[in-house]
């Protein structure tokens, strides 16, 4: 029988494929179209402290090769979620893991302890492309306040934390080590990348924001580049898992991701064009590793 179970943190996933945050609704909405016992995992929608309406629109806009969206953040806060979402997870038939953003460190460890309450929510991801309100720096961008962010977090949180960090700031060694030597359980390697879209006939920005996060199969190259480099040079000798995501549309990018060292494999653009796509890659990624001969956990960072 085929081994696709693979573990992150405490948590034993019956596959690698996992739904990347805000991609497959605000609580697994997507079951409606798919059968969640076929895959490892889903993402919450990110959830701050406070509702969010987001930006304004135009907050999408369909690229070659991706999609450029901004859409601030958009959500119902953390009392709506606690009382209306998070116990619809206990009927979901795979893990779930919450989402948590925030502008300050504060209100992370709020949404995430409130979260952790949640026996069904059983990892935290915490996105770190998030302003910090003091100095307007993405906490994602600086190794020292990551640090103490992930510091306070672990430390009032009851559950394992996955760090998802974008490739924005270039080398992201220092970022990730930072994120690890403060506790964090896993990575998820890339976030979207900043990007910037025109419309040549009206002169205006694509999206109303202007720069927006580009995701899709764009950025799949970029994102097996930083995953294969964070495996080598910090998570192998320390056996910490990777979450890769960015541009898997074929069960070939998730086996290569696998390949560049990645425990997991995050689908997200990929969802919003054909929303059973994890479930198929689920199957062929199964045939894949059935053909390889070994435990799915054996190919991880394989690459030769």
């Amino acid at each position: 029988m085929t081994d696709l179970s693979v573990k992150i943190g405490t948590e034993t996933l019956r596959n690698p494929v996992i739904l990347a945050a805000g991609t497959c609704g605000v609580m697994g909405e997507i079951k409606d179209a798919i059968d969640l016992s076929q895959i490892g995992a889903i993402t919450t929608k990110s959830i701050t402290l406070h509702p969010r309406i987001g930006n304004e629109p135009h907050r999408v806009a369909d690229l070659p090769m991706g999609m450029l969206n901004a859409i601030g953040l958009a959500n119902e806060g953390i009392d709506s979620f606690m009382e209306h979402q998070a116990p619809k997870a206990t009927s979901l038939d795979t893990t779930v893991i919450g989402s948590v953003a925030g502008e300050s460190i504060d209100e992370y460890v709020n949404v995430a302890s409130a979260m952790s309450t949640c026996e069904d929510i059983r990892l935290i991801e915490l996105n770190v492309s998030c302003p910090n309100t003091d100095d307007g720096l993405e906490f994602g961008a600086s190794p020292a306040l990551l640090k103490e962010l992930v510091e306070a977090v672990v430390g009032s949180c009851g559950r394992p934390i996955i760090v998802k960090l974008s490739a924005a700031p270039g080398d992201i060694t220092e970022h990730a080590t930072a994120a690890i030597d403060a506790g964090a359980t896993a990575l998820t390697l890339i976030n979207t990348i900043p990007a910037l879209a025109i419309d040549v006939h009206t002169r205006k920005t694509k999206i109303s924001r202007g720069i927006g996060g580009f995701s899709g199969e764009g950025i799949h190259p970029i994102a097996v580049r930083v995953v294969n480099t964070i495996y080598q040079h910090v998570c192998k000798e320390r056996n910490i898992p990777i979450i890769g995501t960015g541009g898997v549309t074929h069960w070939e990018d998730a086996a290569e991701f696998i390949l560049a060292g990645a425990t997991g494999v995050g689908i997200g653009t990929a969802s919003f064009i054909n929303p059973t796509i994890s479930t198929q890659i689920s199957k062929q990624l199964k045939a894949w590793v059935q053909k390889q001969g070994k435990p799915v956990e054996s190919l991880v960072g394989a690459v030769e």
